[in-house]
């Protein structure tokens, strides 16, 4: 394979990751957020998660702590393999949300991984390095994965 590289001692493999959704019935997405921060603190009443989980970044934080990721239980597939049309949302799913798609990218040699930076990460974490380090797609999924 041209171009391919062996790995070595103290190579840094960056794995940056974009997985989209879109919320298409908010009450059901603050429903299943306030359930998952119930399942991580099982005393929590329902009036106390719903104190906890008001917005999006709650509610998102909330699902990322209990499953990893979002609408974590859609299939996985190559990207424009099945799935839905552009534009086209999944309306029935319980947490309220319709996989919108995802990829990842492979960046090899970044000159510094995270743990590197302590607790003072770079302005962004996610800016990919400058010409001279390996980067390739790594799997994409469809829009309705």
């Amino acid at each position: 394979m041209a171009g391919a590289e062996a790995p070595k001692a103290g190579m840094t493999i960056s794995i940056r990751t974009r997985r989209d959704v879109v919320v298409v019935d908010p009450d059901r997405f603050l429903a299943a957020a306030r359930q998952a921060l119930r399942d991580r603190n099982p005393g929590l009443t329902d009036a106390e998660a719903a104190e906890a989980v008001v917005d999006v970044h709650d509610a998102v934080h909330a699902l990322l702590d209990r499953d990893g990721t979002l609408a974590a239980d859609a299939v996985d597939g190559e990207a424009n393999v099945g799935g839905s049309l552009p534009g086209v949302w999944v309306s029935d799913r319980p947490d309220g949300l319709s996989p919108a798609g995802w990829l990842q990218q492979v960046v090899l040699d970044d000159p510094q991984p995270l743990r590197d930076y302590g607790c003072f990460l770079p302005a962004d974490p996610f800016a990919v390095p400058t010409a001279g380090y390996g980067t390739r797609p790594c799997r994409a999924g469809a829009a309705g994965d």
